[in-house]
């Protein structure tokens, strides 16, 4: 028996197409489509509930908007699966690819496999998007395309709930993974494509605001594992300050002032360019997040000390 894990959250229109794509796995195992609405306000819970036969592999759980890594983990908690996969919601996949993940994990118990997952904006063809150099992964466990056996993550201590914002729960649990001698295996055959909007305008304030919150949760992530490995992870280096602050020069280049090119760009058609260039900025912002979090988290040491 498989258990696949989908957490959700407001994002029902792809959510469907990530159910139908589950739904027609070519697949001789028996498996379940476990799907964890975080409270969402988009009418998902009714509209999963009111069509129960165009997904009979689906079981709904429903909790408060109270993040990813408490979602995955009641997941896990209710999956009746001896293997977890787990996908995000905006993941379209393939009919072979629950047996590619079956297939690259039948003989190694010891590990966890990761499948390919492609970025693509095109909501009407999602599967038609060509891999590109930006959708070459090197995290270790990542929770957007990957299989594990359940026992490893109850042995490891499932995601941790300190992780109530945007970022790092399924990184920092890949440490545990591998504290506990597990391995990675590649599982380019199990594809996911990735399905977000073309980058625009409006979604700045959420860009800048998704850089604070994981600039935060990556100063959880050191806590835990105070490690320049983890440094690196975050960008809380100086290579990185220097980095980021010269490229946008001190944060002179910004969502303000780069704000005209970038509509510009858009405008020509193109998007992930404009994207791209606002990463710049968006960099910096996380940088400054995760130095300013790490501030306070130390000035609150001190002070109980």
């Amino acid at each position: 028996m498989w258990s696949v894990v989908i957490p959700t959250y407001d994002r029902l229109p792809i959510l469907q197409k990530c159910l139908q794509a589950m739904e027609a796995q070519d697949f001789t195992q028996p498996y379940e489509i476990v799907v964890v609405d975080d409270g969402s306000t988009d009418g998902t819970v009714e509209f999963l509930q009111s069509h129960p036969d165009q997904f009979p592999h689906v079981r709904l759980l429903l909790q408060n908007h109270e993040g990813a890594a408490i979602a995955r983990n009641t997941g896990i908690d209710a999956a009746t699966g001896n293997t977890i996969v787990f996908i995000d919601s905006d993941l379209v996949v393939t009919p072979i690819f629950l047996s590619a993940h079956a297939k690259a994990l039948a003989n190694s118990d010891r590990a966890f496999t990761y499948g390919l997952v492609i970025n693509t904006s095109d909501f009407a063809n999602p599967t038609s998007a060509k891999v590109k150099i930006q959708d070459i992964s090197t995290a270790f466990f990542a929770t957007g395309n990957v299989a594990i056996a359940k026992h490893w993550l109850i042995e490891a201590g499932k995601f941790d709930t300190s992780f109530r914002q945007y970022g790092w729960e399924d990184l920092e649990l890949g440490v545990r993974l591998k504290s506990l001698g597990l391995k990675l295996i590649k599982c380019p055959a199990a594809i996911g494509y990735h399905w977000h909007p073309a980058f625009t305008i409006d979604q700045l304030p959420r860009l800048v605001n998704v850089e604070a919150e994981r600039g935060r949760m990556g100063v959880v992530f050191y806590q835990k594992h105070p490690t320049w490995e983890v440094r690196l992870m975050i960008q809380m280096t100086w290579f990185h300050v220097f980095l980021w602050g010269g490229l946008s020069f001190g944060g002179l280049l910004n969502e303000r002032s780069l704000r005209p090119l970038l509509r510009w760009l858009i405008d020509q058609g193109k998007p992930q360019l404009a994207l791209e260039i606002a990463r710049i900025f968006l960099n910096w912002y996380n940088v400054q997040g995760v130095y300013a979090a790490y501030r306070d988290v130390s000035h609150s040491n001190q002070t109980k000390s």
